[in-house]
């Protein structure tokens, strides 16, 4: 049995998604559906029902979900039983805030696969770091920058909130609302700068640094804010998102690594950087533009 089939049904089986399990595992959505079609006939059963929102595990596919898991972990542990003892490669990674724990933790989990025998330290961006996960915005000189992931955002509002009845949000329909404020975030500076324009003003009920909090207060009814519009936000039954009349708020993320002199260890990074970028070209149906430097990066737009 095809390896490779049992790790793509263990990301479709928890992500609940074809696509969400391609970006998972960094590769075209074809691959993963043909993984699974071949996995279910080898088994002679289905596994997942298909349908409009994603997928949903059969009976075998949930009796087969933690026999998959542990073929899959004791072939890493054999992977790291016979690994050669050479001395821990070390790597400080800097991380900006609200990157999403969901991709971050399967990032990070496949970089520390692929590498050979790393010693992750994880720190703030402004710190002395060997490369850094940060807005394009934030790139500095002597950096080089290679995109993983485009974030568009949305306004966030407690489900039954009367906005959500609308398809989308005026910047007007914002004049007086309670808001929660996220600081530091460079699309919350671009929401200001909108707002300011045409002078309305939101009533700030609370700051905050990270968007989990931030949306538990949002599903309380505390007030809205600008979130991501990440596959897991968007799923929630909690909160509505819509998107704000006139204004395209998005960012890009990724690795900035010195443009000259950088650590060998960092290519497994760079190389999944590339392949979830790829990935997320093909997704939206254009083409990934390549890395950039810091004279040649393109800001977040309005």
């Amino acid at each position: 049995m095809d390896v490779r089939s049992l790790r793509y049904f263990i990301a479709a089986y928890e992500s609940g998604s074809i696509s969400a399990a391609a970006r998972h595992c960094h590769v075209a959505q074809p691959s993963i559906s043909t993984a699974l079609a071949q996995l279910e006939e080898r088994l002679g059963t289905p596994l997942f029902e298909r349908h409009r929102r994603g997928i949903t595990a059969t009976e075998e596919g949930h009796r087969l979900y933690p026999l998959a898991r542990q073929v899959s972990e004791n072939l890493d542990a054999i992977s790291r039983l016979f690994r050669t003892d050479s001395p821990p490669t070390p790597v400080r990674l800097g991380l900006m805030r609200s990157l999403g724990a969901s991709r971050m933790t399967a990032l990070l989990k496949e970089y520390i696969g692929r590498g050979d025998n790393l010693a992750l330290t994880l720190v703030n961006p402004e710190e002395r770091c060997d490369a850094r996960i940060i807005g394009e915005q934030d790139l500095a000189h002597g950096e080089r920058f290679q995109p993983i992931w485009h974030d568009s955002y949305r306004l966030a509002l407690p489900s039954g909130h009367p906005l959500a009845m609308q398809a989308s949000i005026s910047l007007g329909d914002l004049d007086g609302l309670p808001f929660i404020w996220r600081h530091p975030c460079a699309a919350m500076e671009q929401l200001a700068a909108a707002l300011n324009a045409v002078e309305v003003r939101c009533q700030i009920r609370a700051r905050l640094r990270t968007i989990e909090y931030t949306l538990g207060l949002v599903a309380a009814g505390v007030g809205v804010s600008l979130v991501p519009a990440w596959p897991e936000i968007l799923a929630r039954h909690d909160v509505q998102c819509r998107p704000i009349d006139g204004l395209v708020i998005h960012q890009t993320i990724g690795v900035a690594y010195p443009t000259h002199h950088a650590p060998p260890a960092l290519a497994p990074l760079l190389a999944l950087g590339k392949e979830a970028w790829r990935q997320a070209g093909s997704d939206s149906g254009s083409e990934a533009r390549p890395d950039a430097t810091a004279s040649s990066r393109l800001r977040p737009s309005r």
